[in-house]
């Protein structure tokens, strides 16, 4: 693994785009700060820009940089969750234009899966983590169901746990609005 990360960050800090395992599926991953690596991932899904992408993060703290305010329910949330949670955040910031949807907001998730986890650690930004598919194609479930299209597209494949062949469960996602507003979009 700690090779994996080295090369990752080499890859994210340069402006590329990785495939990697996170504490869902298989992504697609960037620097969330890198509006030309954020435009590669959606020429890479084939996908417009119009859809939003979230980005992960090593620790709760962190997401105080990339939202304007974290309400006081998102940190009961996070602590509470005991599977993968995606909660979407009113006033991004700090953050590539290309990840927002339209009212500003963006999905955030504070990854627990080891890879992920310290591969944010060491790069000490948000990563794009988006499913390592063609849009309107299936999400892969795992390394092996990831087309050689992707593969051949991204500038890194991370080695580790690419031979693991179980079926993750997507992210819960919830959605926060003003005061203590939200909105389960998957649960």
């Amino acid at each position: 693994m700690p090779e994996d990360i080295k090369e990752a960050c080499k890859i994210l800090r340069s402006g590329g785009v990785i495939l990697y395992p996170t504490d869902t599926i298989w992504g697609l991953g960037c620097d969330a700060t890198d509006e030309k690596a954020v435009k590669k991932v959606y020429e890479i899904k084939q996908r417009t820009d119009s859809k939003a992408m979230l980005v992960l993060v090593d620790h709760v703290g962190k997401i105080q940089n990339y939202v304007g305010q974290m309400p006081d329910i998102a940190w009961d949330l996070i602590e509470m969750s005991d599977k993968p949670l995606t909660i979407i955040y009113p006033g991004a910031r700090n953050l590539a234009s290309g990840l927002l949807a339209e009212d500003g907001s963006v999905g955030i998730r504070v990854t627990r899966e080891p890879f992920s986890a310290k591969l944010c650690e060491t790069f000490r930004k948000p990563i794009v983590s988006t499913s390592a598919n063609i849009s309107g194609q299936p999400a892969p479930s795992n390394f092996s169901e990831i087309s050689d299209e992707i593969k051949q597209a991204v500038d890194y494949i991370v080695s580790y746990r690419q031979n693991e062949r179980s079926k993750p469960k997507p992210s819960s996602i919830i959605k926060l609005g003003e005061g203590v507003l939200f909105q389960i979009i998957r649960a």
